[in-house]
């Protein structure tokens, strides 16, 4: 297998990681210096164990929250995944009362970058994203690799 395909076998063990908490998958596959941006935090958080504080910070607000990987594309160092996110709305989120419904979440993500020593997640960059109430809540520019192109014309066109 080569550098590639197990960037995209990296990125199914990391939809499983997220959707299970796994410490362990964590981790393995998140660099301990990996900072992560959220609402969560109004500081950067690192590495496996700051990646799953944002999960279980997510599943405070949505119990049953899942991610989904829809697409992938990857090249070299590079992967870009369409992502979707489900889940219901069944506990206090930001400061906002349930309301038990179900809310989903489309969003790319590129620029996560696979070291070659070692296999760990380094950097993320969202790219654009939609919330089920249709709201786009970001987006900026930033260069794909070529092989990424098809999948950022798809998932604009389903975002």
């Amino acid at each position: 297998m080569d550098f590639t395909e197990r960037n995209k076998e990296r990125m199914k063990k990391f939809e499983t990681m997220i959707n299970t908490a796994d410490k362990n998958l964590a981790e393995e596959l998140v660099a301990a210096d990996a900072p992560f941006h959220t609402p969560a935090s109004p500081e950067p958080l690192y590495g496996g164990k700051g990646y799953l504080s944002v999960v279980h910070w997510m599943r405070k607000g949505f119990s049953d929250v899942q991610w989904h990987i829809r697409e992938m594309a990857a090249e070299g160092d590079r992967v870009a995944v369409r992502w979707e996110l489900t889940g219901t709305h069944d506990g206090e989120f930001m400061g906002i009362a349930p309301t038990n419904k179900l809310n989903e979440c489309k969003w790319l993500r590129h620029g996560i970058l696979v070291q070659p020593e070692g296999g760990k997640i380094k950097l993320r960059y969202q790219i654009k994203s939609e919330h089920s109430n249709g709201k786009l809540s970001g987006s900026f520019e930033i260069d794909f690799p070529p092989s990424a192109e098809s999948l950022i014309a798809n998932a604009e066109k389903s975002i």
